[in-house]
């Protein structure tokens, strides 16, 4: 028996007895699921609870999200990042409505049609919501095996990640597709950090795991991150008649379709900006060193596709993306003072 065979049962009665009680795991709803593991990526489960119930309450089904307005779907993202992952649940939303007929894909190659679904997505989908004995295989995953195993190929590249994931499905339960998947998941979340510090005391798997035994915690592997690119970005805090200036971003790019405070307020006529503080924003490649500068318009003219925002419209409208929110406090302060509405 090798030693993903020798896994399953202690690993199963380990998350049958250790398991968070997560709001997702309460369904087998796949589109809850999806949406689920959409938000998931690059999220803190901890962030993602509270924007699950509140998308699920907005949009509760595949039809009610294909019909939201896109000013409202990304106001409800508000905050996760990543806002193309929103776009694509709106698309693959209505793919299922238009070209499922509203059923929901059950099967793994229909729900990688779906927009934005790849194949960790279309395995934990698969498998939690249909039964289907399809790995998922996400970073925490891929930590739990490596490590188990010893296994130091690169796992960025995709080969690596398809052969963990069809030695994953040759243990599987045939039963429990779902409760595998996420205990490997769970145990890679709570037990198996990353960054060297495994509870290894707490594993249900450490008498036969290797990288625990050799007390090598350099699994799994891949090549060192390119340095970031920093831009150093000038942020225009313009106010006028309680209401704070905002355009929006290009439809295509980074925070494609959001709202921004302006960079630059070549012609308007304004009063002399005052420094009210800077922040720094990490994106996956790059990074926003951002000085912050508040004025007054003197006139209320605006370019072309910007406008003004009450405190209503700033709060409940318009998506202002999570870079600027060390710039909140600052604007909310001034539209509350100014009594905009």
């Amino acid at each position: 028996m090798n030693i993903l065979e020798s896994m399953v049962i202690p690993l199963l009665e380990w998350y049958r007895d250790n398991a968070r009680d997560l709001p997702w795991r309460r369904t087998r709803d796949p589109y809850a699921i999806l949406l689920s593991e959409v938000m998931l990526q690059q999220t803190r489960v901890a962030a993602v609870i509270g924007y699950y119930h509140r998308f699920l309450a907005a949009a509760p089904t595949p039809a009610d999200l294909a019909g939201l307005k896109e000013d409202a779907l990304m106001k409800l993202w508000q905050g996760l990042g990543y806002y193309s992952r929103a776009r694509n649940l709106q698309k693959a939303a209505k793919m299922v409505t238009d070209e499922f007929s509203g059923v929901f894909p059950s099967t793994y190659k229909e729900l990688l049609s779906l927009p934005g679904v790849g194949e960790y997505t279309a395995g934990a989908v698969a498998s939690i919501a249909f039964g289907q004995p399809v790995a998922a295989v996400d970073g925490n995953v891929l930590r739990v095996v490596t490590r188990l195993t010893a296994d130091d190929s690169d796992i960025t590249k995709p080969d690596t990640r398809r052969r963990i994931a069809a030695a994953l499905e040759a243990v599987m339960p045939l039963e429990a597709p779902g409760r595998f998947n996420q205990a490997l998941m769970e145990l890679g979340a709570t037990v198996c950090l990353p960054n060297g510090a495994p509870l290894c005391d707490r594993c249900p798997l450490a008498d036969f795991c290797k990288a625990g035994q050799a007390q090598d915690f350099s699994f799994p592997k891949k090549p060192p991150k390119k340095p970031r690119k920093i831009e150093e970005r000038p942020v225009f805090l313009l106010f006028h008649e309680g209401k704070v200036a905002l355009r929006r971003r290009p439809p295509r790019g980074l925070l494609a379709g959001l709202y921004e405070y302006p960079d630059s307020l070549e012609g308007i006529f304004h009063s002399k900006p005052e420094f009210v503080g800077s922040a720094v924003h990490i994106f996956t490649h790059k990074e926003w060193h951002m000085s912050a500068y508040a004025t007054d318009s003197l006139d209320g003219v605006l370019p072309e596709g910007w406008l003004w925002a009450g405190l209503d419209d700033w709060h409940h409208t318009y998506s202002i993306p999570s870079a600027f929110s060390a710039f909140a406090p600052y604007v909310e302060g001034r539209l509350l003072y100014s009594g905009g509405h």
